[in-house]
């Protein structure tokens, strides 16, 4: 990992302090890789190894729960991720309240300290109720998210797309807020635009997009936003060939934040010629 850059200006906005330093900053630590994945449904260990190596990604998300238990697709899931090369993000799903989410945070953070990540405080915090929708509960996730936060983790809160919850969140102190693009696993795109863009544009820690991306366009739509990062799981691990997905979204996601950061031509209501009139030859009349 590179050297930590300076602290941005407080007063700079998320996306003006992830480009001023370089690169993506959570919790004081920095990244290269603006693309996170994850490590569920893959049809093989072998696979997502394949896959994360292709994606250049440095932060791997991992279900406490799933990993606890053994479930389907999980087992030796620790031991086929080389953790000196990858952050590990434990997850909370799986949890309908924020009691629950907090007892496997706690966890989750021994799990980093068994992968050999000692100072790994990082938690992706999801608290879901709904089994039908999967979508997250705002007042359930701000009250975990205050307790973790006191107890000294850095949390990433998975969230729909509220303006003012992230605001809360942020103001409690989380390292980033996560806002779903659309409902988890659905591939249906970027269907919050307008919220996100708020959150965006209020935001002073990164806004991670997370949720819903299907394909690269939708990543890279996310990134040309202003969005400073990406998790993006099913949309991989599910596509005919995982590993050429995952490159695919890098490069998407590489594209996006150039774009961004370029400076998209402003939008009209009117045609306007790219070819300048003055000096062009006139025909002569009868």
């Amino acid at each position: 990992m590179p050297a930590a850059s300076p602290a941005p200006d407080p007063g700079t906005t998320s996306s003006t302090a992830s480009a001023a330093d370089g690169g993506l900053l959570i919790g004081g630590k920095p990244f290269r890789s603006r693309l996170m994945t994850g490590t569920g449904k893959y049809p093989s260990l072998l696979v997502m190894q394949a896959s994360l190596a292709a994606s250049g990604c440095e932060i791997v998300t991992v279900a406490v729960r799933r990993v606890q238990s053994q479930a389907p697709g999980h087992g030796g899931l620790l031991e086929a991720i080389d953790w000196s090369r990858f952050w590990m993000l434990p997850n909370t799903a799986g949890c309908a309240s924020a009691e629950e989410a907090i007892r496997v945070a706690r966890l989750g953070r021994e799990l980093a300290k068994l992968a050999g990540q000692e100072d790994n405080n990082f938690v992706k915090l999801e608290v879901i109720p709904d089994s039908r929708h999967l979508l997250p509960d705002p007042i359930g996730t701000l009250q975990a998210a205050e307790q973790l936060v006191k107890e000294g983790f850095t949390v990433l809160p998975y969230i729909n797309a509220d303006p003012l919850l992230a605001r809360h969140l942020e103001e409690a102190g989380c390292a980033t807020v996560m806002p779903l693009g659309s409902p988890i696993g659905s591939g249906q795109g970027i269907r919050n635009a307008a919220n996100i863009a708020l959150i965006i544009e209020n935001a002073r820690v990164p806004v991670v997009v997370d949720a819903g991306i299907g394909v690269p366009s939708e990543a890279a739509q996310a990134m040309e936003m202003g969005a400073d990062a990406l998790l993006i799981n099913s949309a991989i691990a599910l596509a005919g060939d995982p590993a050429a997905m995952a490159r695919a979204m890098a490069l998407a996601c590489e594209a996006g934040r150039t774009a961004f950061l370029a400076g998209r031509l402003p939008i009209r209501a009117e045609a306007r010629a790219s070819s300048p009139l003055e000096g062009r030859l006139v025909q002569a009349g009868p």
